[in-house]
């Protein structure tokens, strides 16, 4: 049965956001989205993405604007002594302090792991690096490095050519995500012992785990995975194929799937030729399978393949720009983008059938909520002691 709208399900969740630029802003927007109160600590200059442009809209980086809404900003400057003490304030009341700076570089400031817990036992407390707390702890936590020096870029781009990062900083969203992993699971474990821990992920790690079949290659099986353009080491149709006018990328991800696949090309006989009858003959003779497939492709469109192959049941796309993406969404009924103070942006991916995400504040403005957030934590002629920053705004 349907069921009403029901309370975001971290409400009452207080997130002391001290991180910046993209895994730690991407994870607390995540957790703001299902409820949670996240005040964004900046430093006077703000947020890095914030000037990161173009692209912009009005003053401020569409970089910024992709993983900050929900939560409200203050500036801090820790080498301020009465700013200092707001954010002990804070990291005392707060469910959950979340930061990305090098591993040690909160301690001088008390409110590194051991300072705060001691404020605060049962806070969960995040840390997210580059490359772990231990001998990798003096590196700098750039997603470029990491893809470069993970082997992801090694496994990036053509063949013969050099190697390429991905299009989007990848192990910083995957952080991000495995942060927010993290940090729901050591509530959980707080809500049965009230005792708070502290979380730790890094890049590196993340691309590891991330690399799935390709580390496991090396690290089961003694294979070094290497490039290959747009193919996949362990299935064959799996890349985009030329038509009559354009690449469609076709995943035929198992025999059944190819069996389908050749029928609707009209060369079903190629579903019981010995060389191509399963994953492990058409991976050996991808090369002479290939051109077969290519002179059929090539009587038809890309549009006419996808309409016909779609109702056959074989998974198979364009490749859309950014643009063509979203509007495939939307014609999908998925409605990817949704509106906050008038400021476009992408609709949280998980769908909920009785607490949905909610969408209540815009990405702030540097230092919006500042006077706000002082007086709550009793910085201010008229604290709120027993309210929470989302609605000390709303008090008369």
């Amino acid at each position: 049965m349907p069921t009403s709208p029901g309370r975001p399900p971290l409400e009452g969740v207080l997130i002391a956001d001290f991180s910046r630029v993209l895994a730690g802003p991407y994870a607390t927007m995540l957790l703001a989205d299902l409820g949670a109160d996240v005040v964004k600590v900046e430093s006077p200059a703000g947020d890095d993405t914030r000037h990161w442009v173009p692209p912009r809209r009005d003053d401020t980086g569409t970089y910024y604007l992709a993983i900050n809404r929900n939560k409200r900003s203050i500036v801090l400057d820790l080498k301020d002594a009465d700013d200092l003490a707001v954010a002990h304030e804070l990291s005392t009341r707060a469910d959950v302090l979340i930061h990305n700076f090098k591993p040690g570089g909160l301690d001088r400031f008390g409110l590194g792991y051991d300072d705060v817990a001691t404020r605060n036992p049962r806070a969960v407390y995040c840390s997210i690096s580059g490359f772990g707390s231990t001998g990798g702890a003096h590196l700098p936590g750039y997603d470029l490095l990491v893809q470069a020096m993970s082997g992801l870029m090694d496994l990036t781009g053509d063949p013969d050519g050099q190697p390429f990062r991905a299009g989007i900083s990848v192990f910083d969203v995957m952080t991000g995500l495995h942060s927010v992993i993290g940090i729901l699971a050591a509530l959980r474990h707080r809500e049965v012992t009230g005792e708070g821990q502290h979380v730790e992920t890094n890049l590196l790690s993340t691309a590891m785990s991330s690399l799935v079949n390709q580390t496991s290659a090396y690290v089961a099986g003694g294979v070094v995975p290497h490039r290959m353009g747009n193919s996949h080491l362990s299935l064959f149709p799996y890349e985009p194929l030329a038509t009559g006018d354009g690449d469609l990328v076709i995943a035929a991800g198992n025999d059944g799937q190819y069996r389908r696949l050749v029928q609707a090309l009209g060369a079903p006989e190629l579903a019981d030729d010995p060389r191509f009858a399963t994953v492990g003959d058409r991976n050996d003779h991808r090369e002479e399978l290939r051109p077969l497939l290519l002179e059929r492709l090539a009587t038809r469109t890309a549009q006419e393949w996808f309409a016909e192959l779609s109702d056959a049941g074989i998974p198979c796309g364009p490749i859309n720009d950014v643009r063509g993406g979203v509007e495939l969404a939307e014609s999908l009924g998925l409605e990817p983008v949704v509106e906050v103070g008038g400021i476009p942006t992408v609709r949280n991916p998980i769908r909920f059938s009785a607490t949905p995400a909610r969408y209540d504040l815009p990405p702030p403005g540097l230092d919006d909520h500042g006077e706000e957030i002082r007086r709550w934590l009793g910085f201010g002629p008229h604290p709120h002691d027993d309210v929470p920053p989302h609605t000390a705004q709303e008090l008369p």
